[in-house]
């Protein structure tokens, strides 16, 4: 016999693919038996037809092609043997699926087969219609499967209730056919097709609002009492599992009165019983009992509220978090989180046993717990709770202390008592895992020791002593340099002692020490390194006798490699040496960080976005009152393809300027107008400071003017000691005898004057959701279409206020962007009034690229933070 031949059996076939050494093998195999297959589908052999649509189902369970043999399928089931149609229906749900055109081919032999007489042909044709119906042929075959519904057999009952699940799910429309034969089906004794009927009512609750209320009217009671009889069921062997009957009745049964129960308080009360019996006498050392008290529980908390209730359920869900099952403590966490919205008293019972959690083997139930634990935590459990996570911390695994790390920094941000426990909690943070510590949360840590001026020594003492044991925390030396160079003469003279506190010895050179070491380390990155040249800058005028020995530390940086350490290395040497007059107001401590304004700016901090503050006044630190213009956008876009040039008259002097100021991060450079040198100009001094000769024909600025306005705009971060690209800077022209007045981060007037003619633009609706909408009015002036003028126009068409309204706007790198103060914070509902802002854009590559902008809108509604996003692609042509 031809070994490939439609006689050869299906087993020789299989035998001989699987005997295929390779892949190559196998692929020649197949492809010969596929063309013994065409060649006999081409003789129209109807004594192989079967055989043959057996060996394509093997083929495609392979992955390989069987298009050719889907018209065989329909053949074989327009026969009239029922081993032929088996073969048939199988090889038409394995071969095909609703997306075929072919299938519309069979519509009528499944009509037909529908309405045979024997039972069995009936049964594989709607195992076929539910498995590949499409939603015509649900339009046209769903009365026949309506009427099989109440077929006499429960097995055909059984099938026809699946298959209207699919119908319905193709075809939503056709769900009021089945709202009253899906009710019967839910008065059966027969457990499969009451299982089926259960699932077919679920279905068309959720797809069709009338039958849910039909079923909420008419069913409730009947489920609740089906419910009943099984939880008390005498033992039967046909339906037990694990001494529990029919668990998936109990799981399908409890899933629909969920369904019903929720959102209605009679049909809520009609259940609450079944529900209380269902949860209490549930076994739960069982597989089996678990599905079925999950479902229970999630009903519970669906359901309209009643108290008890949900404590037993929480309850239950505390008994999964002890079981030694990762899959069930993970459910139970799960829920937990949903659980805490509605009873948060009855979860903080099971606090102990979550924390547990959080210690527990498995990855994914620490991170679930973790959240939990964050959700709970309040303000009379926050130090307790803060206690244990940084006690685990300590054992924690490497890749665990990243996520550990940050949500006890935000714990104890968010929920921080008094500053002394703030500290003392950051410090053993920074100790245990401070190479996990985000910038953000040590910046913070620095704003709130410069803002607690009673702490300022118990401060820095901690620090020492915490440098002393975990010096290789980089985030803990970057925080104890900082406090060092700032409160150094605290630490040797044990100032402002606490009585928690035992008073310790040390002496200025110890205080270099722990700078000398933290920039000699090799581990130490440019910020640290950065930050202990500005600390040994200011212990030198703390400690006068230890100047020589910082002035050889900082020398020895003279020759490194990194621009920026040797750059502050010769400049700082030149302080030391020929500047003594100065230097002492020069390093003098810090003003005292805001702390409002600190977190605004983190909030906005995305370099990709610029934030623009509404609130009614922000001051510096210094108490220096800000420019009216928005001078963020030009620190922000600090890569744009426009450099302005300098002028030729005071190009050369910004340019010192600029170095003067950003490369001494950190001094307090407004102190030195509070020496009493010689009257010299700005210039002058700025460029002494970095040796640099000058000629006396220079700008006579005052350099306490010039200082002050740069001081203004100095980011804490920036402060730190942060090292970043200076931003480009331009002049302004001022009129002969003026004072020059300089902007040095942006050279915009704070409002500049509208155009009065230029070319006309359409306005355009940036912006639409269902409560806000952004208008854009676009202006020109004449002879300059690089820059175009916004007017943008919120409105609020809620029936709500707006507060703390900021809008937030980022542009490619070719579109320099300059956003005024918006004219108010607050957006009046229902269109009453609107807020305008003012944006400006200076387009490089005007008529070569369109504007394109990306915008952030958020605003507090009903003491809840949104978030709005947006991006603009439709300016008009020209701009």
């Amino acid at each position: 016999m031809n070994p490939f031949s439609s006689e050869t059996r299906l087993r020789d076939m299989i035998r001989a693919i699987r005997a295929c050494k390779t892949a190559a093998e196998e692929r020649a195999v197949v492809r010969k038996e596929c063309a013994a297959i065409r060649a006999s589908i081409n003789e129209n052999d109807p004594d192989y037809r079967h055989r043959n649509i057996a060996k394509l189902m093997f083929i495609h369970m392979l992955g390989y092609p069987t298009h050719f043999g889907q018209m065989e399928c329909l053949k074989l089931i327009a026969s009239a043997e029922f081993p032929e149609k088996r073969i048939g229906y199988l090889g038409l749900m394995l071969l095909l699926d609703e997306r075929q055109e072919v299938l519309m081919l069979v519509t009528n032999s499944l009509k037909q087969d529908l309405n045979h007489a024997n039972q069995y042909i009936v049964g594989l044709a709607l195992c076929a219609l539910g498995n590949i119906c499409s939603a015509e042929m649900a339009r046209d075959l769903a009365p026949e499967v309506e009427r099989l519904l109440q077929f006499r057999d429960p097995n055909t009952r059984k099938k026809a209730a699946l298959c209207a699940i699919r119908i319905i799910k193709k075809v939503p429309d056709l769900a009021e056919n089945f709202i009253n034969p899906a009710a019967a089906l839910l008065k059966e004794k027969h457990h499969g097709v009451l299982i089926t009927g259960v699932q077919l009512c679920t279905d068309l609750c959720k797809v069709s609002p009338e039958a849910l209320e039909h079923f909420r009217k008419k069913c409730t009671e009947g489920l609740v009492r089906t419910l009943k009889d099984v939880v008390n069921s005498p033992y039967a062997p046909e339906y037990d599992i694990a001494g529990i009957t029919d668990p998936f009745l109990h799981i399908r049964l409890v899933r629909l009165l969920r369904v019903l129960g929720q959102g209605n308080a009679d049909a809520s009360d009609l259940m609450n019983d079944i529900l209380a019996q269902v949860a209490t006498k549930t076994e739960s050392n069982k597989n089996a009992g678990n599905a079925i008290l999950y479902e229970c529980v999630e009903t519970i908390m669906s359901i309209e509220d009643n108290g008890g209730l949900r404590v037993l359920a929480i309850n239950i869900l505390g008994r999964f978090l002890s079981n030694r099952d990762n899959n069930i403590r993970y459910v139970a966490l799960n829920m937990l989180m949903k659980a805490i919205t509605v009873d948060t008293q009855a979860v903080q019972r099971h606090r102990a046993t979550i924390l547990e959690c959080v210690k527990d083997s498995d990855a994914s139930i620490r991170k679930r717990a973790l959240e939990l634990v964050y959700l709970l935590v309040n303000e009379s459990n926050v130090k307790p709770l803060t206690k244990e996570l940084i006690e685990y911390l300590e054992v924690s695994d490497q890749e665990f202390k990243g996520d550990l790390t940050a949500k006890i920094c935000s714990i104890i941000a968010k929920f921080s008592p008094e500053k002394i426990w703030y500290i003392d909690q950051m410090l053993k943070v920074l100790s245990e895992a401070g190479n996990f510590v985000k910038d953000e949360a040590w910046h913070a840590l620095i704003v709130v020791i410069s803002n607690a001026s009673d702490l300022h020594g118990y401060s820095v003492r901690a620090l020492y002593r915490a440098f002393q044991t975990s010096a290789e925390q980089e985030t803990l030396v970057r925080v104890a340099v900082w406090c060092i160079g700032e409160y150094g003469d605290m630490l040797i003279n044990n100032v402002a002692l606490l009585d928690i506190e035992n008073p310790i010895t040390v002496t200025g050179s110890d205080a270099v020490d722990v700078v000398e070491v933290s920039i000699k380390r090799h581990t130490s990155d440019l910020t640290t390194k950065s930050m202990s040249l500005i600390a040994l800058l200011k212990l030198s005028s703390r400690f006068p006798s230890c100047s020589e020995r910082i002035r050889d530390i900082i020398i020895q940086n003279r020759g490194s490699l990194v621009l920026e350490l040797q750059q502050r290395s010769i400049e700082f040497n030149s302080v030391i040496e020929k500047h003594q007059n100065i230097r002492s107001a020069l390093v003098e401590r810090m003003p005292v960080l805001d702390e409002a304004t600190f977190i605004g700016r983190r909030a906005g901090s995305s370099p990709a976005i610029v934030p623009t503050s509404n609130s009614a006044s922000l001051n510096l630190p210094n108490g220096v009152a800000k420019p009216p213009a928005a001078p963020l956008v030009d620190l922000l876009d600090l890569s744009s393809d426009d450099v302005p040039a300098p002028s030729s008259s005071g190009g050369g002097f910004l340019q010192d300027l600029l170095g003067g100021v950003d490369l001494l991060p950190g001094l307090n450079q407004t102190a030195i107008s509070g020496t009493n040198e010689a009257p010299r100009t700005g210039t002058d001094i700025l460029l002494d400071l970095l040796s640099i000769e000058t000629s006396p024909t220079q700008s006579s600025s005052s350099i306490t003017d010039i200082l002050s306005s740069s001081q203004g705009d100095k980011s804490p971060v920036a402060s730190l000691g942060e090292i970043s690209s200076p931003p480009s800077l331009s002049t302004r022209a001022t009129s002969a005898g003026a004072d020059p007045m300089m902007d040095l981060l942006g050279g915009f007037s704070p409002n500049p004057p509208m155009p009065d003619n230029g070319p006309v633009y359409p306005s355009i609706v940036a912006f639409e959701s269902s409560s806000l909408r952004i208008t854009f009015d676009f202006s020109k002036a004449p002879g300059n279409p690089q820059k175009t003028t916004i007017l943008a126009t919120f409105t609020n068409m809620s029936q709500s206020i707006y507060t703390d309204f900021i809008f937030q706007a980022a542009v490619p790198k070719f579109l320099q962007l300059h956003l005024d103060p918006a004219s108010s914070n607050t957006l009046p509902a229902s269109g009453n009034g609107s807020i305008t802002q003012n944006l400006r854009v200076t387009n490089s590559q005007h008529g070569k690229k369109s504007l394109v902008m990306r915008m952030r809108i958020a605003y507090k509604f009903n003491n809840e933070d949104i978030l709005e996003e947006g991006q603009i692609n439709n300016f008009p042509r020209g701009l």
